[in-house]
């Protein structure tokens, strides 16, 4: 989020699309009810109809999979009325930057693509520079090859037509929503954008988010209270964890981990650190450095020095042009060449696509850990329904462990605010905290590497592993995350600023010479000298115009910046955008920023607002994706029409592994899609284990309109089979005019949902949904496309009854 919660109260018109926080995010949805209360305008867009559409304002319904084409549309909408902020857009935006004279787009290709590696040279997408180093500009906006020009060019094929017969959404529908949106583009009203996995599941849904960017930067509305783009996490600590390294390419703070070509660490930060000319950027990357050191000083110790690179060579690369996402890890699998698998608080039996081939996958291996609260699935993949455990020669451990409220440690949410909490039960049984079981995992490998150390023990046996035999003690953990002082910190005069032995204030303490150490630089701050800011718990909004910040009440990361960007609320010359909302103002007097913390402390007009990015301004062309400058609408990779936009039917860059895994439309002719319910969680993992919850929810279900169950001869209540190219489930026919037909340039498509949540284990036991879905993904994330893709729903044979539903 680049705002967060309580900051929904703020808006004049919030956008809903691929989320439904009224069923998945019900105690956040207040804020947005709050905002409603106030006059706002809340619009649903959802292939279904949902408690979420049921409070919206407006309601749109559009084919899952062709989200850029509606929004692409707005942004022509937007462009074509003239409803842009110009001042905003001339100054903060990359609008003005003139691109390379040989960028094209043709026949839905961007130039540069290399079609035998199904991936783009991006040279051509990049800017024209002058003799100085900064890229040329024409702020009036009027050169053909202004990043502004391209863009409405980009986007003049998206008419309200053209977007209607690609999203299935009523021409009616698609005004009403472009208008209530762009109504914002002014000084005095702000719009919100909110998503969640209904956007990124799919094969270009980094492009989805782009889209929002666009619409959001010419609209003014990013960096404002009630405004940016907010993705709700999907798990209470989701962020968190993505904040601390999950990511195969990501180290802690959002390093790029390094790959096998950086050998060296100078190597390694001069590839990472974004050169800028430009005396108005802020170019905050340039501390790359600083953080990379501190982080292996954090790794390994006395160990790390400056004669050994800080410890740069024990740290692992990656193989240059390696992907080692979730996608690869079960083609590899079958293949023989993992030989172990660690399963810590997943379920991938249940909640990757393709479960089939992951449950297939799981058989090749020598050995698998799980760690859980239950049974699972993936512990029980051995003995599923349909397969002889003894052909099976998997070994799987299974290790109980501590649930989220057995144990004490910080949270961080959607909003970015990171929050202490405490035990609130000892775990049962045998069942031990997540840090216990992987301290005694490194400890018993450290014995193991020092009697017998073999040719690579150095990555091992160096690191700095101090947290003793038994229990964690989290509060170690949060202050090393926050940073200290490894010996004194000096400013350039000579002066101490930091006591050797002393936590960092925050990250603007971390140096690159090795007198510092962080585990993770955006969190530095959030446990310094003055205690733990997570555990803050005042109520009290500050504020003076009552925005809701909160500032007092646990922290946010980074700095406590409550909403980052913020500032560009303000002009070049300090003066609030909003002076209703005035999230930040320049107080000339005391000569210092006031209200939220700033994006940096510089006076009004010494830096641009974007300051994480290399030029300071917002993107609205981004050369730095995978699969093109501006999002471009593609059809899903299994899709029942075809693109009326070009013969690029589906997105060139996008990852298919398994291209046999594809399905044929004449075999199945429906679309399908996934979701959530409010009874389960997740794979159901703890909810299927929960009597109460069970019981609320007990049965797979596959929802169909009543036009396509006439079509069926299917009743509400029915078994059914729902089948794709890659397996088959079982569920009960839930009939509902939730779902409708799409008119699709003439050509009725249905589409049918399914919640994910069923599995093989647990109280109650019903057919995967992601036993359907395609082994395929997004072109940038590799995030697998399980929000579009074709199948089929048939009666099954013999009636099999009916059921209450």
């Amino acid at each position: 989020m680049t705002n967060h919660w309580i900051d929904l109260k703020n808006s004049d018109v919030i956008l809903i699309m691929g989320a439904n926080p009224a069923e998945n995010h019900p105690i956040s949805f207040r804020w947005v009810m709050a905002a409603k209360d106030r006059g706002a305008t809340v619009i649903h867009v959802d292939p279904r109809f949902t408690r979420t559409s049921t409070q919206a304002d407006i309601y749109a319904s559009l084919r899952s999979g062709t989200d850029i084409a509606f929004l692409g549309g707005l942004i022509k909408f937007i462009l074509d009325n003239d409803l842009y902020q110009k001042e905003y857009v001339v100054e903060y935006t990359n609008a003005s930057y003139l691109v390379h004279s040989d960028y094209t787009f043709d026949a839905g290709i961007f130039s540069g693509f290399q079609s035998d590696k199904a991936t783009y040279d991006k040279s051509t997408w990049w800017y024209q520079m002058g003799e100085d180093g900064i890229q040329l500009m024409d702020r009036t906006l009027q050169d053909a090859n202004c990043v502004f020009q391209l863009m409405r060019q980009h986007y003049a094929r998206y008419d309200l037509e053209t977007v209607s017969n690609i999203t299935g959404t009523p021409v009616a529908d698609l005004r009403r929503v472009y208008e209530a949106v762009a109504s914002t583009g002014r000084p005095d009203r702000v719009a919100t954008i909110m998503y969640a996995m209904g956007w990124t599941q799919h094969t270009h849904g980094a492009q989805n988010i782009r889209a929002a960017t666009i619409i959001q930067s010419l609209l003014g509305n990013m960096g404002m209270a009630g405004g940016g783009i907010n993705a709700l996490r999907g798990e209470s600590n989701v962020q968190g964890s993505t904040d601390h390294g999950l990511l195969f390419h990501l180290l802690p703070g959002y390093l790029a981990a390094p790959r096998a070509k950086f050998q060296a660490l100078a190597d390694y930060i001069d590839a990472n650190t974004p050169k800028c000319s430009d005396p108005l950027s802020a170019n905050w990357w340039q501390n790359f450095g600083k953080y990379a050191v501190s982080l292996l000083k954090w790794l390994y110790g006395d160990h790390a020095t400056a004669d050994n690179e800080f410890g740069y060579g024990w740290l692992p690369k990656l193989a240059d042009g390696g992907n080692y996402s979730w996608l690869t890890y079960w083609p590899t699998m079958r293949s023989g060449k993992i030989k172990g698998f660690i399963a810590w608080g997943q379920n991938p039996a249940v909640s990757s696509t393709h479960a089939n081939g992951v449950r297939q996958a799981l058989e090749h291996l020598e050995w698998m850990v799980t760690v859980n609260l239950w049974d699972t699935e993936t512990s029980s993949f051995w003995q599923r329904p349909g397969v002889d455990p003894a052909t099976i020669q998997t070994e799987v451990f299974m290790l109980p462990c501590a649930a989220s409220v057995e144990k004490e440690g910080s949270i961080t949410n959607s909003g970015r605010w990171a929050q202490w909490r405490y035990t609130a039960a000892e775990a049962p049984g045998e069942a031990m905290s997540d840090g216990w079981i992987i301290n005694q995992i490194m400890r018993r490998l450290r014995q193991l590497y020092a009697a017998a150390p073999g040719p690579n023990a150095d990555p091992i046996l160096n690191l700095a592993w101090e947290y003793g035999e038994g229990e964690i003690d989290t509060h170690q953990v949060a202050r090393q995350i926050n940073g200290w002082a490894t010996s004194d910190v000096k400013d350039k005069d000579g002066n101490v600023i930091v006591a050797g032995g002393k936590q960092v204030k925050n990250f603007t303490q971390l140096q690159a010479d090795g007198s510092t150490a962080c585990a993770c630089w955006i969190y530095s701050g959030s446990y310094n000298e003055e205690g733990n800011m997570m555990a803050r718990r005042d109520p009290v909004d500050t504020h003076p115009q009552g925005l809701g910040l909160c500032s007092n009440w646990a922290w946010a990361w980074p700095l406590n910046r409550r909403i980052i960007y913020n500032r560009a609320s303000v002009t070049m010359r300090g003066e609030p955008i909003d002076p209703a909302r005035a999230l930040i103002r320049w107080n000339a007097a005391e000569k210092k920023w006031e209200g939220d913390v700033p994006d940096g402390g510089w006076p009004p007009g010494e830096r641009l607002p974007f300051i994480m990015r290399r030029g300071g301004r917002a993107r609205l062309m981004g050369p730095s994706m995978a699969d093109g400058p501006f999002p471009e609408h593609y059809e899903p990779w299994e899709s029942p029409v075809f693109n009326p936009l070009h013969p690029q039917e589906t997105n060139p860059a996008l990852w298919d592994l398994e291209k046999d895994a594809k399905g044929a439309t004449h075999a199945f002719p429906l679309v399908g899609t996934t979701y959530r319910v409010s009874e389960h969680w997740q794979t159901g993992a703890m909810t299927r284990n929960l009597p109460w919850l069970a019981e609320m929810q007990p049965e797979m279900f596959v929802e169909i309109s009543p036009q396509l169950a006439a079509e069926r001869g299917i009743a509400n209540g029915e078994q059914v089979l729902v089948e794709s190219a890659r397996g088959a489930i079982e569920a009960v026919a839930l009939v509902t005019p939730r779902f409708q037909p799409f008119d699709i340039g003439g050509q009725i498509v249905h589409e049918v949902g399914m919640p994910y949540h069923w599995g093989y284990t647990g109280l109650v036991k019903g057919g995967s949904a992601n036993e359907l879905t395609p082994p395929v993904g997004d072109a940038n994330t590799m995030i697998p496309e399980t929000k579009a893709f074709l199948c089929n729903v048939r009666k099954l044979p013999g009636g099999n009854g009916r059921k209450e539903v």
